[in-house]
């Protein structure tokens, strides 16, 4: 019960904060955002390896939570941002940002479909880890700095 509220309390805090990210620097809120969607796959993760009950609550909130920060992610690395903040982020992104978007929608898109047939049980969440996981890993590979 308590990562349930963890997860809706993570996910409405993101929808809440958005316009005061708005304020802060862009590698601040892609920060936050991949913090959120790293929560969100831990929380899955937890219950596909049967270290938390399946919860159709926790599965839901942190489908939701990838969804909304895949679709806004892309929006937050204008020119200017590449550095700063102990970014994790890739000259790549600006070079290819047409990919990048491409992929970051990917994402959204493998979680808005998995949201649409949701994980029913402990497997089913397995599976829908290895889906969100390889596009994950796809874009960090391309994207992402390795430190």
């Amino acid at each position: 019960m308590r990562l349930t509220s963890l997860v809706l309390g993570a996910a409405l805090g993101c929808v809440c904060l958005s316009a005061a990210f708005a304020q802060e620097e862009p590698q601040a809120v892609r920060q936050s955002q991949m913090k959120a969607i790293g929560q969100s796959m831990g929380a899955l993760g937890a219950i596909a390896k049967g270290e938390k009950p399946y919860d159709a609550s926790v599965v839901q909130a942190s489908l939701e939570t990838i969804s909304a920060n895949a679709k806004a992610f892309p929006d937050q690395f204008p020119a200017g941002t590449e550095t700063g903040m102990e970014t994790e982020a890739a000259p790549a992104i600006w070079d290819n940002a047409e990919d990048f978007r491409a992929k970051s929608d990917k994402l959204a898109g493998v979680a808005d479909t998995l949201l649409a047939a949701m994980p029913t049980d402990q497997a089913g969440v397995g599976g829908a880890m290895k889906a969100l996981g390889a596009t994950c890993g796809d874009c960090h590979e391309t994207y992402r700095l390795k430190r």
